[in-house]
């Protein structure tokens, strides 16, 4: 599987993309609004778990490497974990390396994913949280056409403190 944008090549995770994995899960920046940094068994089991194939019945995530496509240079992962059956939906997410924030990547390579989940998946609807907060997040679902459907009330436990999360959505039809 490959998707390509203007900028981006978006790939299937490969075990070469160890180091890029591992560099995520590993920076204090990507993980404040996702979680305490894991152990590196922890980080090593997530990486072998996301290198299984995926279609769209899959119950694992589907994980997807981030490069530039002028030089190859990491720029992130994206992330899809299906609910086909009966809902036909699939929840995105997506870290970026610090260094790659603000360039517009996170949109662009959200875009090109949504893309491909609707027109060839056929999913009826995209899901997305995010920690109430973290303003950048929210911003790429938005220009992405994802609706805030609401907050949940202390609904992650977030480095031992309960956290809202903003909960959005968006439709195969919306525009």
């Amino acid at each position: 599987m490959q998707l390509t944008t203007g900028r981006l090549e978006i790939t299937k995770l490969l075990p070469e993309d160890w180091p890029l994995f591992l560099r995520i899960h590993n920076d204090p920046q990507v993980m404040q609004w996702v979680s305490a940094i894991p152990s590196a068994e922890n980080i090593r089991q997530r990486f072998e778990e996301r290198l299984a194939p995926w279609q769209i019945t899959s119950t694992h995530m589907l994980c997807l490497a981030v490069r530039q496509r002028a030089d190859g240079e990491a720029v992130g992962l994206l992330g899809a974990n299906s609910q086909w059956y009966p809902y036909r939906q699939v929840e995105v997410g997506y870290t970026l390396l610090p260094d790659c924030w603000g360039h517009g990547y996170g949109s662009e390579a959200l875009q090109a994913l949504c893309d491909f989940l609707f027109a060839e998946c056929q999913f009826h609807k995209l899901t997305a949280s995010v920690v109430e907060g973290n303003w950048a997040s929210r911003r790429v679902l938005e220009k992405n056409g994802f609706l805030l459907e609401g907050t949940l009330r202390d609904n992650y436990l977030l480095r031992e403190q309960w956290v809202d999360d903003w909960v959005f959505g968006r439709l195969n039809n919306d525009e």
